[in-house]
């Protein structure tokens, strides 16, 4: 854990750092008085100009490269926040979730008063472990130790949490523990989601999740890594899971669609990584037939 960011320069003729300090690689400072803390998210904007990250010490922070100097810090949640992201190409809008439960808002046009959100959506009753937006400004997937993906829609979102509300009757860490039987079917009282997306597990890590692509699905699917060594595809509109990929022997953190080709690379706790390809023009693959899964621990 590092509270420096490092950019790395991929059109660098040299092809090895030394202990990070070449040329290859550019630290980028975010806050000169506070080391106190690492990075658990980074972004870029999407014009390139600024990096957003998300920090253990229950901050946001953006850097802005053209100054070559950190632009703002937010003492945003009140726990770790696991995941940021710009909300479209403007840059104005950040979303952030983190270990508080909370998704957030965060408007930088108008802060009406210091570090105050634009607004906050509640849903989830553990934290947040990613966040990805359509890009439209409007809409966003989180994945949460829930065992949940949500879709948020930021025009519900409220300007405040609710207060005293409280899940766990129960012990438990998703770092080494199953999610305990008695916590799958809590509801949060105050529930503003959308749609709402089980079958996967997020378990062990931060485990992403994430639209398809623009191009070839039309943003038709939401798909996500899972503890249990699979890869779920689950239709945006009805919530159906239309593809469960099974090939990975450990957890899948991470996963990406290819922009415009019909293929997915995935990497794994078992040390592969590895390409899926899909049948048609980018449309996800069918439904398999059922087959009992044997799960996997990992301690």
């Amino acid at each position: 854990m590092s509270h420096i960011v490092h950019i790395v320069d991929v059109g660098s003729a040299a092809t090895e750092s030394v202990a990070n300090i070449t040329e290859i690689h550019d630290g980028l400072l975010l806050s000169a008085d506070n080391d106190d803390f690492g990075i658990f998210s980074v972004k870029f904007s999407t014009e390139g100009r600024e990096v957003v990250a998300g920090s253990s010490d229950d901050a946001i922070y953006v850097y802005d490269l053209e100054a070559n100097k950190p632009s703002l810090r937010i003492a945003a949640h009140n726990s770790d926040v696991n995941s940021v992201c710009f909300a479209d190409e403007s840059g104005h809008l950040i979303y952030s979730g983190s270990d508080d439960n909370l998704c957030k808002v965060w408007d930088r046009r108008c802060f009406r008063a210091k570090e105050k959100p634009a607004g906050v959506l509640m849903g989830h009753v553990e934290g947040v472990t990613f966040l990805d937006s359509r890009g439209d400004g409007r809409y966003f997937i989180s994945n949460s130790k829930d065992q949940s993906i949500k879709l948020w829609d930021i025009r519900k979102m409220s300007s405040h949490a609710a207060r005293n509300i409280w899940f766990r009757n129960y012990e438990w860490d998703y770092r080494w523990m199953d999610y305990p039987a008695q916590a799958r079917d809590v509801k949060h009282p105050y529930d503003q989601s959308i749609s709402t997306y089980k079958g996967h597990s997020v378990l062990r890590t931060l485990i992403r999740c994430y639209f398809s692509p623009e191009y070839s699905t039309g943003q038709r699917y939401i798909y996500t890594g899972s503890h249990d060594a699979c890869i779920y595809i689950y239709d945006l509109v009805s919530g159906d899971q239309v593809a469960k990929l099974q090939h990975h022997r450990s957890t899948i953190r991470d996963c990406s669609w290819h922009p415009t080709y019909p293929m997915l690379v995935s990497s794994s706790w078992d040390g592969d990584v590895v390409k899926w390809e899909f049948p048609g023009n980018g449309e996800a693959p069918l439904r398999p037939k059922r087959k009992q899964i044997r799960r996997r621990h990992f301690f």
